[in-house]
């Protein structure tokens, strides 16, 4: 989720497009995915196919393909490669059936390619409003596609289920699954289980009731929906979780904020079927608002938020559950990638849930039962709690993180980021390890007071927190040094000793998902720009080459004509690059380059030079505004344009960097596009709801003081360079 909030980080395509189909004449075929079906998923095939987001329905993005190894794998080499539109965050996982590759990419497009050569077969675009941008915690993003019976499911930025022609890209049906009146959005993978298609969404930030949704795979009919929090207005929904959420309720308060909010829950990412048990579980998000004390008067521990979820599949009925933050209150979602294996354990074959959430702990769950089985912090310096009593299940909690009850301030490590975001890990089963794209993140929580952010915002983040005061120091020598604090890391977790077996530091966060082979290899990109290969045993580098960008996303492998082949795709954004503005290090550095690259052992290919990362100076007007006017400016920004156009006013490199806006030399012309909505369809809303003229010229003054005070920093730096060249 879309959350660099100050200081807390510091301590720390082809073929024309057509809106509801495929290409006009498309002469691709897709005969082979009729036989994508739940026994095909239960086991993913031989490794030929990447049929599915993590390639079955264990999730364990382990591909049992061994023709590249370690001893051959410095001969990779590009076979082809696309370039996409959108340079945005990308965020799919190439999935590839009998030779045809299906992407999607930001504005929930999706993208049908010959894997042999790259040439494109058809593009869909669903023509979603640029205005759902407001909407979006995280960027414009999408995870992919679900593939069942020669269709394609997937889920839109607008909340709608589509099916697809797999063949063609013609739309076969589309069912609105959100309010349209509430800002839901749809970013995570469908799954299809038993001929149904089970789907969530996103907007917690916002404010909105979780839930997650089952629709027939061939008419599009709602079968069953589960929510995941009670119904603020205390009445049945006539859902499949009626009864279970009367016994939830009791863990909510009879008060506070989330009876407006809707309490959030929402299922974002991970849902996972479980083919031996016939059970369906589901991640389930933070807070709405985050904060504990705001939402639910510090009362209760909030079911089901932040919890495992296992529902009967086809009925939606409520199985068991396993909270893993109880009474969150730090964004510590569990919407983050599931794997089931099994693991023997104490000398007892278990079947269980691997899970790398948020909150710093790697858990250990029966998922036959949902006891918790161990829990150990996967990251250095997680402070929120000192542990997991494994009798009742509940975190050992450090009484400071409840800053809402203290009143003071709490530099929660991990932060709102988390120690594991949605980039998705994998498990190795003959390694026996769980290979995890770490954050070391801490945040500064604050509680809001009551000029700060207690009140229900109808535009923006609604986090129940104190964003103005914890933004990072102006001082440039401070803010370094804290921003030095952050970084990632890739552990590869041993689930049965709960402990870390080998790891790789990187110098930031926000590095991409991984896929591991039965060829002893772990695959993982980074934020400032390579593609990497280590040994899934010991993690040593074996391979790495450049990609001119960052890359987020998970690779997948599969055959072409027998010969192995690995896809992934690059482009920076998402949370922590939208965010983080002039903490992300890698922004201004590293290129947003959306493409597609697929290699193979011997590729001969090459990647188009990379475009000049000359900084552009700027040229703002004057500083007019007064000390008080500035300060003020800084928290309205903080709490309404932090979230899309980086903290401190340093843009991420993804949206526009409003400190080379045009608009702030004309005060008029500032209002027209801040209130007035003149870039709605840009994906600008208008911010007349929350911002009168007189606040919203605040914002322009304190980012014009921002601009001038960041041109002389960087004239100075200049300087000092050419100074040391001289000398």
């Amino acid at each position: 989720m879309r959350k660099w909030i100050g200081l807390a980080l510091a301590m720390s395509l082809a073929a024309c497009s057509a809106g509801t189909g495929g290409s006009e004449g498309s002469t691709s075929s897709a005969e082979g995915t009729a036989k994508v079906d739940g026994e095909f998923l239960t086991t993913g095939g031989d490794g030929s196919d990447w049929a599915a987001a993590s390639f079955n329905y264990d999730e364990q993005r382990f591909s049992p393909l061994d023709q590249i190894t370690t001893e051959n794998v410095e001969n990779l080499g590009i076979a082809w490669t696309a370039e996409l539109p959108d340079a945005r965050a990308q965020e799919a996982t190439p999935i590839v059936v009998d030779g045809i590759m299906y992407i999607t990419g930001p504005w929930s497009k999706v993208f049908a390619f010959d894997a042999r050569n790259g040439e494109p077969l058809w593009t869909f675009d669903p023509e979603v409003p640029r205005s759902v941008l407001q909407n979006t915690c995280c960027d414009a993003v999408n995870r992919g596609v679900a593939v069942w019976r020669g269709k394609l499911y997937l889920g839109t930025l607008d909340g709608r289920l589509i099916a697809l022609d797999a063949g063609t890209g013609a739309q076969l049906w589309s069912e609105q699954t959100t309010d349209q009146d509430r800002p839901y959005t749809i970013t995570g993978v469908p799954r299809v289980v038993n001929n149904r298609v089970i789907i969530g969404n996103g907007g917690a930030e916002f404010g909105v009731r979780g839930y997650v949704s089952a629709y027939n795979a061939n008419t599009g009919a709602l079968e069953w929906r589960f929510y995941t929090v009670p119904n603020p207005d205390g009445e049945p929904d006539g859902a499949a979780s009626d009864e279970v959420l009367q016994t939830a309720s009791r863990t909510w308060s009879e008060g506070g904020s989330w009876r407006e909010s809707g309490g959030g829950g929402t299922v974002w990412d991970s849902i996972v079927y479980d083919h031996e048990l016939n059970q369906l579980y589901i991640g389930v998000g933070n807070g709405s608002p985050w904060n504990h004390g705001v939402r639910s008067d510090g009362q209760g521990d909030n079911l089901f938020l932040s919890s495992i979820v296992a529902l009967n599949p086809d009925t939606g009925e409520y199985l068991w559950h396993y909270q893993e933050t109880p009474g969150e209150t730090w964004d510590f979602t569990a919407t983050q990638s599931m794997i089931l294996t099994d693991l023997e354990i104490d000398g007892e074959t278990r079947q269980v849930i691997l899970h790398a959430p948020k909150n710093g702990f790697f858990f250990v769950v029966d998922r036959e039962t949902g006891s918790l089985i161990s829990a150990e912090a996967f990251v250095d310096g997680v402070n929120w709690a000192t542990g997991y009593n494994l009798e009742t299940g509940r975190p050992i909690e450090n009484p400071a993180a409840r800053f809402y009850r203290t009143g003071e301030m709490f530099i929660a490590n991990p932060g709102p980021i988390g120690a594991h975001n949605w980039q998705p890990m994998a498990f190795n089963p003959m390694t026996g390890l769980a290979y995890i794209p770490a954050n070391i993140a801490p945040q500064l929580l604050l509680p809001a007071t009551e000029d700060a952010h207690s009140e229900l915002s109808p535009i923006g983040f609604n986090t129940g927190t104190n964003i103005a005061d914890t933004a990072l120091p102006r001082d440039e020598a401070t803010m370094r040094a804290l921003i030095a604090t952050v970084s990632g890391q890739l552990v590869a977790w041993d689930p049965v000793a709960q402990e870390a077996r080998w790891t790789v530091d990187y110098t930031t966060p926000w590095n991409g998902g991984i896929l591991t082979t039965a060829g002893n290899l772990v695959f993982q990109g980074t934020a400032t720009g390579q593609f990497k290969a280590y040994t899934a045993d010991t993690g040593e580098e074996l391979w790495s080459m450049d990609t001119q960008t960052g890359v987020l996303a998970g690779a997948s492998t599969f055959l072409i004509d027998g010969v192995q082949h690995i896809a992934f795709t690059t482009g920076r954004g998402g949370a922590f690059q939208i965010t983080a503005g002039a903490a992300d290090i890698t922004a201004g550095q590293v290129p947003n380059i959306p493409r597609l690259i697929v290699l193979r052992l011997d590729g001969s290919g090459v990647l188009p030079d990379a475009p000049d990362m000359e900084q552009q100076l700027l040229d703002p007007p004057e500083s007019t505004g007064t000390a008080e006017q500035i300060a003020q400016g800084e928290g309205l920004f903080m709490r309404y344009c932090m979230v899309c156009h980086g903290e401190g006013a340093v843009g991420g490199g993804i949206n526009p960097d409003v400190r080379f806006s045009g608009y702030l030399t004309d005060a008029e012309a500032w209002l027209s596009v801040v209130r007035g909505g003149s870039l709605a369809e840009n994906g600008m809303p208008s911010f007349t709801s929350v911002l009168p003229a007189e606040l919203a010229e605040t914002i322009r003054l304190y980012v014009i003081d921002k601009a001038n005070e960041d041109i002389a920093r960087l004239r100075a730096r200049r300087e000092d360079a050419e100074g040391a060249d001289e000398g």
